[in-house]
């Protein structure tokens, strides 16, 4: 009768049977990446800031203009101060003579006024056309009819805003003018012409007279 061979075991090393043993008591370590969220940045309102180098205040352009940019005294102020009367520079586009023209302050802000007071609410925060196109005065030496424009300061700080509202030629402005005007005075400066000239004539008539109704709506 045929004899089986018995199989016997095989010794399995002693350093076998340790790492065996460690293999299973020890979980394989895992490697975590760990995220560190980046800090959020504070958003600084760009009309708030001014550029590097540029003085809060400057040298007033004009008696009726203080000295924040784009900034003139209240109706209430000037009269106090005796300041009735407001000038400005103007240019003939026909013959080319300079000269200047001169508003009685409350007679001319009352027309502005009124027209604003009467109307805001149907414009619908746009310019009318007379305010985008305006009606220029006429001139004294050639006679001739819309054709003596405002002379603009090329330095934006320099601008003559109350002679412009008064005369209600803030629309010879151009459209970088009435952003400047909006940046420092708080106000929107995005979208078209007429919206800002909108936003400028309000903010104007407002500086006048705080207390008036010159709000957007």
């Amino acid at each position: 009768m045929a004899t089986i061979p018995l199989i016997q075991e095989q010794q399995q090393p002693e350093n076998a049977q340790t790492d065996l043993h460690l293999s299973l008591r020890q979980p394989p370590q895992t490697t975590q990446c760990v995220v560190v969220p980046t800090p959020r940045r504070n958003r600084r309102n760009p009309r708030q800031i001014l550029r590097q180098g540029k003085a809060p205040t400057i040298t007033p352009p004009f008696r009726w203009a203080t000295d924040h940019r784009a900034t003139v005294f209240s109706v209430k102020h000037l009269t106090e101060a005796g300041i009735n009367v407001i000038s400005g520079d103007v240019q003939c586009k026909r013959c080319n003579r300079k000269f200047q023209i001169e508003y009685d302050l409350k007679a001319k802000f009352f027309e502005v006024s009124n027209y604003v007071k009467e109307n805001k609410y149907s414009w619908k925060e746009r310019a009318p056309d007379t305010w985008m196109s305006p009606v220029l005065p006429k001139c004294q030496f050639c006679d001739q009819e819309n054709c003596v424009k405002p002379v603009i300061a090329d330095k934006k700080r320099a601008i003559n805003w109350l002679f412009l509202l008064l005369g209600q030629m803030v629309g010879c402005c151009s459209l970088a003018q009435l952003k400047y005007f909006c940046k420092h005075t708080r106000n929107h400066r995005t979208g078209a012409k007429d919206r800002v000239l909108f936003l400028t004539y309000l903010g104007l008539c407002k500086q006048l007279d705080p207390n008036g109704p010159y709000e957007r709506s």
